[in-house]
């Protein structure tokens, strides 16, 4: 199973996106360097600010790229939030990003998504972010008439080869919407990774019994509040 601790970056600072506690006092380049020393061989950086239109962290992300980059241990990092052109995608590439993910141009901005494929296949992964199987975009503020299954296929279509489906929860406490993550990954054949509504061990253990799910990426803030989650960590990045 590959776990994603997911630093979700506002303002400068790691946030939680889903009510899970307090913001966090570390800086976000502390808080990535004591996760990686706990085990972590993967991040998921999240610049909300951009993903909203309303900014970015963009400087901050470098900073964190470039020190995972000097490490002698590999690690993978994902970067996710306002990726809309391919400068954007570039910038984040030279800088080591493994991954890049896309969502909102998925369904507003068709050309700028074929230009990116065309570019960057190997590093990109299509976003879904959904509640209840019908398509959020924009940092969640807009909604499109869109369910998640036709924005998996259109994802596929233009050419991607991994999903991941950032499960919107209908309300808090409410059970990881594991039904719509499964039908993504077995119609389109991608491997699917699964965010948003993961939050306690036993939903990362749960994702094992489903094949097409991949890995999880789960709010760096909950690994503070829940050692448990820790052992979940010790795996290489591949």
């Amino acid at each position: 199973m590959k776990i994603y601790p997911t630093l979700n970056l506002q303002n400068g600072r790691v946030v939680s996106t889903a009510g899970h506690g307090s913001d966090c006092p570390d800086t976000p380049q502390d808080l990535a360097a004591r996760l990686v020393e706990e085990g972590a061989t993967r991040l998921a950086l999240v610049d909300v600010d951009a993903a909203m239109g309303k900014g970015n962290n963009r400087e901050l992300i470098a900073q964190i790229l470039k020190r995972c980059h000097a490490r002698d241990r590999k690690v993978c990092v994902q970067v996710a939030g306002g990726i809309r052109s391919s400068d954007q995608a570039q910038f984040f590439i030279d800088l080591g990003a493994t991954w890049l993910v896309v969502g909102t141009i998925l369904h507003k901005s068709p050309m700028v998504s074929e230009q990116l494929m065309a570019r960057f296949q190997s590093f990109l992964t299509a976003a879904i972010d959904a509640r209840g199987g019908q398509v959020h975009r924009s940092g969640w503020v807009d909604t499109a008439s869109l369910t998640a299954l036709e924005l998996a296929q259109r994802a596929k279509g233009y050419g991607f080869r991994r999903l991941l489906f950032v499960d919107i929860p209908e309300k808090a406490g409410a059970d990881p919407d594991y039904d719509t993550a499964q039908e993504l990954a077995a119609a389109t054949g991608l491997p699917l990774i699964m965010g948003g509504s993961l939050t306690e061990p036993r939903h990362l253990e749960t994702i094992h019994g489903h094949p097409g799910l991949k890995g999880a990426l789960v709010d760096a803030l909950l690994f503070q509040q829940n050692p448990r989650l820790m052992a979940f960590l010790q795996a290489a990045c591949a």
